[in-house]
């Protein structure tokens, strides 16, 4: 999908370390949330609560995640990250990318 339809963005950025990783969240009239963002080149550990869909748009980057070896993610391949959870990221070229919240 695209284009989201019907949707409300929150005004104000997710900017994460000193603005190498920023994001928009978008809201969905059923309750569920994504957010929109980019990644500039760089090594980085995030933490979820919720377990999420990661889509890679454009750009690559490899992944860590619990318990798993490094694997390589390009433009267009996805990876999810369960709940409770934290995982590293080498993002080797710029990077933009869709994530979803999703419930258990």
């Amino acid at each position: 999908m695209s284009q989201f339809d019907n949707v409300s963005v929150i005004r104000e950025a997710n900017i994460y370390f000193d603005g190498k990783v920023t994001s928009r969240t978008v809201l969905f009239a059923d309750g569920t949330r994504k957010t929109l963002g980019v990644m500039q080149p760089g090594e980085y550990e995030f933490s979820t609560r919720e377990k999420e869909l990661m889509e890679i748009l454009a750009g690559s980057l490899q992944v860590k995640l619990p318990g798993e070896d490094w694997q390589q993610i390009n433009a267009g391949q996805q990876f999810y990250v369960p709940a409770d959870a934290a995982f590293q990221l080498k993002v080797e070229t710029v990077s933009d990318y869709c994530c979803s919240y999703l419930a258990d």
